[in-house]
């Protein structure tokens, strides 16, 4: 084997690296290296691009030393840097999200381990000034071995994080070849176990930084916001490291607009009283004083810029001045009580992978921002180093987390296989295992100095689902001795073995994933000693989540809860290109044909992998919205508004204005002006709207962000648009506030039709007016047939409808509906009379829903009344059978002849709508082609469904056919079935019935969250035992209505 078995060797992380420090850019002058910038500076070389590269299954296959000056590298291919290989055509994806994709056996790992050699030659030219050179890697996956001009250079791991070499003895003017050997698996996998796609390379930016011999190394900038009661002074401390001893160094604070507000010169002499020596290592410590400082938070990130200029380089920084704390049990920033609105987030592409640029971080930034999130979990690892300045600027805070999850053993093989028995061992192997507990460290000690002068980070968090031991234990430890200002964060310190007494005492927050809201009521109602933190909750894989504003109503209820984490921004998945009818191709676990994998469990994001959002991110923006009407009284015209802002005035941050809609259109329209409503508070403005006397009727109010002027936006322009923020919808009274519309359908009597002819046999009624024709089918107890003006409405006989696609929030709750056999039922009526009468026939029905093998699943009495014109009043009273579980849906099922395509409604709109998931839409009249009702999930399920409708019609060129009720119901339009979702694993597949299949429901099962988390809450449930449904079919010429 050419290289040493470092990569299964836990006592050697890293060989011949540099000591962990920040992350910063130096140039020879001031210059704005930040971020995308830093390409600008001089002693900055990028060494991104094509490189050659060559694969192999094993690392026993490579067998020649690729990495000497003269070995012919023509065989090679081409790869690019960054990148991972496996979107290159090379190895295969695997998804797994608990089990390790290898056996258990640390720290070995499988002996044909994969392995890429990448070779690069780039030109250098030596700087007098800086004549040190270092080589730097930002993310490589899982170790890597780096050649220089043939001669070792070192050896890392830890994926996320930067590795960072002194290349100055090898590295020579004009030529030079890099190589670098990258191994798939090494001992630091284990720790790696996150739920993610497994791929491998060098996926962040290579580079090199030209260093002068002596200068500053490392810095540490804590601020202290002002004390009130004493001055409105903010203090800046300052530690530094040099590379040897202390030189003469300038350091400077400018605000926004570049005027300087602190300075301080070192001499060189650490024996001036204006410094003092500093711990953690730093050679010196200065202290600055801003006056009058203004305080960066996500609402106004203001930031400063901090210079650190010595002889031969200058350093150019951003400082936030901002506090974070826990005061009664309570996390306050800046001595604000505040919430935290925030969203994990992976770094995924379809097409790039873990590959991520500052452009594709800067969209999903600036996305979060305009959906009202203001808070970021790296899950489960650090992110790019420019992340965290993005963050700075674009004002959001981070729970920045080490590279750490070990999930895997706890899904070892047990003879007890219960969830308690193997929570109680799953700490056993790794994480109370003394042998882990320098790689752990090594983990947070390289994410904390990496950074630790980013004010976005309010909290270092020591990993994900790692269960917690000795090694968590010391991490904590050295964490607060050595950063005490920011908070710590581990939510699998909850499971221990009990053998011992565990050190909890350096954790800051109680943190939890996925608790139901009685758990977090148990939590608050027992003398709660730490803040809580929901570190993921509302997991959002496909149609979902449903729960969004009972956690926001939680979070609210106690300030001890200081918000919580969304599960999660992106759906992961694999770009494979274009499906013949033109959607996109994702694949998912099991797509690459690997073993093990988890599915479809990676689609669980708030946006596509594209970034086009899903619903359940509307849901968010608007339950999050930034100010709330508590009330609206009609008798004194007077609003009251909420600001549920942590630090800006209502005015400040939000143009408002409202809209009164009857029956779906805007009758009045206008500004709120001069509202003053301070943060946390509430406020009053008078409100005199014209109400009209009859309709349904809705005041609708609108918060629009203001346009941001100041100097702090200027390099962000996508943050000043002029944005909905969100929206309120208050119901008005009137003297009738039934919908005008629905009650011109529903009271409409056809006086100049001819009676209704009427012809029995066995098994059908035939019903015939002078404009249609009928057949009732007395065996099913439903309509067979339906034409209409001699056009054949029905495809297919109309069906009673309990079954839906399961959603992937039904993942636990479909395996009882299928028990059920709630996916397999069919009509059957026990009797079936009828009576004419002088509008018309009323036929009444005794039926049931039944499947084969078990007892009856509903008994319904029906009465359908056929006017002469058509119209079809259907009213039902319903009892489930005793023991079955709730009802996916309730309802009529009609196939529709496929030209009636377009489908208008007054309803909630124009987002699909359940019952726990519908703050994203408001009432309305909306029109859609069918087409784009349906909500396109790439795992197929339940979607595009509307409640709270008033009426639904659909229309073909030439005819309509309209639902309407005395009571609101549901409706889905698709051109596909339930059973062609459910029966498809991915979106591209589905294929269209030839249909308009028209759901007609009086209500669903709520969508809930238990993807990953609580059982659907009981008020969401359809589990009524007892219910009635009445509703009207009416067909109609589109030239009459």
């Amino acid at each position: 084997m050419l290289i040493p078995k470092y990569y299964e060797d836990l006592h050697i992380l890293h060989e011949n690296t540099m000591p962990d420090r920040a992350y910063y850019i130096p140039a020879s002058v001031k210059m704005d290296t930040l971020a995308h910038n830093r390409e600008g500076s001089d002693r900055f070389q990028l060494l991104n691009g094509d490189w050659k590269f060559k694969y192999y299954d094993s690392i026993y296959d490579l067998e020649e030393n690729f990495y000497e000056e003269d070995y012919d590298i023509a065989s090679f291919d081409t790869i690019p840097v960054p990148s991972v290989w496996q979107n290159h055509g090379y190895d295969r994806h695997q998804y797994t999200n608990v089990r390790y994709p290898f056996p258990f056996d640390p720290p070995y790992v499988p002996q044909d381990n994969p392995c890429g050699a990448y070779c690069v030659n780039f030109h250098f030219k030596k700087e007098e000034t800086a004549p040190n050179t270092y080589l730097n890697f930002e993310g490589v996956d899982s170790c890597f071995y780096v050649w220089l001009n043939g001669i070792y250079i070192g050896y890392s791991q830890v994926s996320h994080s930067t590795s960072e070499f002194d290349v100055s003895q090898y590295i020579r003017e004009g030529n030079n070849k890099l190589a670098v050997l990258v191994l798939k698996w090494c001992d630091g996998s284990y720790l790696e176990d996150q739920d993610k796609f497994r791929m491998s390379g060098i996926f962040r930016d290579v580079y090199l930084l030209k260093r002068p011999a002596n200068g500053v190394y490392d810095y540490f900038v804590t601020t202290k916001t002002p004390d009130m009661k004493a001055d409105n002074n903010a203090q800046v401390i300052i530690r530094l490291k040099y590379f040897q001893e202390i030189i003469p160094t300038e350091l400077t604070i400018c605000d926004v607009k570049g005027i300087t507000v602190a300075n301080a010169a070192i001499s060189g002499n650490n024996k001036e009283t204006a410094y003092t020596n500093a711990d953690g290592g730093y050679q010196i410590s200065v202290k600055l004083t801003i006056k009058n400082p203004v305080l960066w938070n996500p609402e106004l990130p203001y930031l400063y810029t901090l210079i650190i200029q010595t002889e031969n380089e200058t350093i150019t920084d951003h400082v936030g001045i901002r506090d974070i704390r826990i005061i009664d049990n309570i996390v306050h920033v800046n001595g604000t009580a505040i919430k935290f609105r925030g969203v994990n987030r992976h770094d995924s592409d379809p097409i790039t992978g873990f590959t991520i640029s500052t452009d594709q971080i800067i969209k999903d930034l600036s996305m979060m921002k305009q959906h009202n999130f203001n808070a970021v979990r790296t899950s489960h690892y650090p992110n790019a180093p420019v992340f965290y300045q993005l963050c700075d600027a674009y004002g959001f805070y981070v729970i920045d987390e080490a590279d750490i999850e070990a999930h895997g053993p706890s899904e070892l093989y047990f003879e007890d296989n219960s969830w308690e028995n193997k929570s109680r061992h799953w700490n056993e192997p790794i994480a109370d295992n003394p042998v882990f507990t320098e790689p752990i460290i090594d983990r947070v000690r390289k994410c904390v100095h990496r950074d630790k002068n980013r004010p976005c980070v309010v909290i270092w968090s020591m990993g994900n689902e790692s269960a917690f031991g000795c090694a968590f234990e010391e991490a904590l430890r050295w964490t607060k001795k050595f950063d005490p200002s920011r908070l710590t964060h581990y939510e699998s310190a909850l499971y221990t073995n009990h053998q011992r007494k565990y050190d909890f005492s350096n954790i800051d927050l109680y943190s939890r994933m996925y608790p139901s809201l009685n758990e977090i009521y148990d939590y608050m109602e027992n003398e709660p000693d730490k803040p809580y933190i929901l570190c993921e909750y509302c997991h959002s894989m496909g149609n979902g989540p449903g729960d969004f504003e009972d956690y926001f109503n939680i979070f609210q209820q106690f300030d001890e809860i200081c918000g919580g984490f969304v599960w999660e921004w992106c759906d992961h998945g694999i770009y494979k290109g274009t499906a013949k009818n033109e959607k996109p191709i994702y694949y998912y676990g099991g797509d690459h044909g690997e073993h093990p994998h988890d599915g479809n469990f990676c689609m669980d994001g708030l946006v596509y992998p594209d970034r086009t959002p899903h619903t359940g991110l509307l849901e968010y923006k608007n339950v999050h919205r930034p100010a709330r009407v508590i009330s609206y009284d009609q008798n004194k015209k007077e609003l009251l508004l909420h600001n549920y802002m942590d630090f800006t005035n209502l005015q400040d941050f939000v143009n408002i204005t409202y809209e009164v809609c009857c029956d779906g259109m805007v009758t009045q329209k206008g500004k709120i002006e001069n509202i003053s409503v301070a943060p946390h508070e509430t406020g009053s403005v008078s409100l005199a709207p014209a109400i009209p006397e009859k309709g349904k009727t809705y005041l609708k109010i609108y918060y629009y962000q203001k346009n941001k002027n100041l100097a702090i936006w200027k390099d962000f322009p996508e943050l000043a648009l002029y944005r909905l923020l969100g929206f309120d919808e208050i119901p008005l009274s009137n003297k009738d506030n039934r919908n005008q519309n629905c009650v011109k359908m529903l009271e409409y009597t056809a006086n100049n039709h001819a009676p209704i002819e009427l012809s029995e046999n066995d098994c059908f009624l035939t019903l015939k007016g002078d404009c249609f024709r009928y057949v009732f089918n007395k065996k099913t107890g439903v309509f067979e047939k339906m034409q209409f003006d001699g056009l054949e409405i029905l495809d297919h006989p109309m069906g009673i409808n309990i079954w839906r696609a399961p959603a992937d929030n039904d993942r636990t709750l479909k395996l009882k509906w299928m028990r059920a056999h709630y996916d397999r039922t069919v009509e059957r009526a026990y009797q079936t009379t009828h009576e004419m009468t002088e509008d018309g026939i009323k036929i009444y029905c005794t039926s049931a829903l039944c499947a084969s093998s078990i007892q009856n699943i509903l008994k319904m009495d029906t009465i359908w009344t056929i006017q002469k014109d058509g119209k079809i009043n259907i009213s039902m009273s319903v009892t489930k059978s005793e023991g079955f579980p709730e009802l996916p849906r309730f309802g009529i099922r009609l196939f529709l002849n496929r030209t009636f395509d377009t489908v208008t409604y007054s309803g909630i709109g124009p987002y699909e709508s359940y019952i726990d998931k519908c703050h994203a839409g408001s009432h309305g009249k909306y029109t859609d082609h069918i087409c784009d009702l349906h909500e396109d999930y790439i795992r197929p399920q339940e979607n595009g469904s509307h409640c709270d409708c008033d009426y639904v019609v659909t229309k073909s060129k030439d005819y309509g056919f309209a639902a309407t009720g005395k009571n609101t119901f549901s409706f889905n339009a698709s051109v596909y079935t339930q059973e062609e979702l459910t029966r498809k694993s991915h979106n591209y597949e589905l294929e269209p019935c030839g249909s308009s299949v028209l759901c007609l429901d009086y209500a669903q099962n709520g969508i809930g969250s238990n993807s990953c988390g609580p059982q659907l809450q009981e008020q969401y449930k359809l589990k009524d035992e007892k219910f009635g449904f009445e509703i009207s079919l009416i067909p109609f010429r589109a030239s009459c209505k």
